[in-house]
Parts: C-alpha cells; structure tokens; sequence
C-alpha cells in the first residue's frame, strides 16, 4: 500500500495541472479577448473546434468545412503565416471598436512571418452576444483598408 502512496499522489497532482489555470475562450466575457483567443486557436493552437466553439452557427460550419487551420487562414481571411508572433485587438485612442448593447466591432492587428519575410495584416469581426451572456463570432467583415 505504501509503494503506491506516492503513485497515486504523483497522478493527482499530474491530473490537476492540466485541468486547471487556462479559461475556456468560450467563457470570455469581453468581445476582444475572444477575437484574440479565436485568432490564437487558428493560427498559434492550430485547433479549428475551439476556434469554432466561439463562432455563431453560420461561421462555425464554415471554419468546419475548411478542415484545416491552413485552409481556414488562406480562404477566409487571406492570411497566410507560418508563424504568428503578435495578435492584438485595436487599443488606440480612437473608439474603433463599437460596442452596443449586444453587438461589437473588433479590429484585430496579426503579426508574424512567412517564407522568412515579416507581414502584418488586420481584421475585424462582428460579434454578438447570445442570452447566455457568451460573444459569439457572427461575420468576418471586409477589408477595412
């Protein structure tokens, strides 16, 4: 019994790390942090079901049919990386982001590389807020530039 003691601790202490600590971007209650968590999921996690998770039915089904966070970056947003450094929401003094009562803009700024050379690109997206309270991706809008 005691030579399994420190096994069965070792185990719960392994299981709790990884249960705990990160928030479900599902659970964001602010619109900006779920386009980052979005954008992350796409292209840092490369996980396209908790990219959708934060995605209105319309947009979810089509980042699904896509099957690839690859495809997903070059068909829908014209964005291809092969590594992103920075994603971050639009912080300048100017209100860019609109928010209403359950409706926001998020412009988001994405940094990274690809064949070795630096891009950056933006976009912006529409979110709602559905009745639980969540924001939800609902439109890709078009280039603001």
């Amino acid at each position: 019994m005691y030579k399994t003691l420190p096994l069965v601790f070792l185990l719960i202490s392994f299981l709790s790390a990884c249960g705990g600590g990160e928030e479900e971007i599902s659970k964001l209650d602010n619109p900006k942090l779920v386009a980052i968590a979005f954008f992350e999921a796409i292209y840092n996690e490369k996980d396209i079901e908790k990219a959708a998770s934060v995605c209105s039915p319309k947009v979810s089904r089509l980042l699904l049919h896509y099957k690839t966070p690859q495809s997903i970056a070059r068909h829908m947003f014209n964005m291809s990386f092969e590594k992103v450094t920075d994603i971050k929401p639009d912080d300048t003094g100017i209100k860019v982001r609109e928010r209403f009562k359950d409706k926001a803009v998020v412009t988001v700024y994405v940094e990274g590389y690809y064949n070795e050379s630096k891009r950056k690109d933006v976009k912006r997206l529409l979110l709602i807020q559905n009745d639980d309270g969540q924001w939800l991706i609902d439109e890709i809008l078009k280039d603001p530039f």
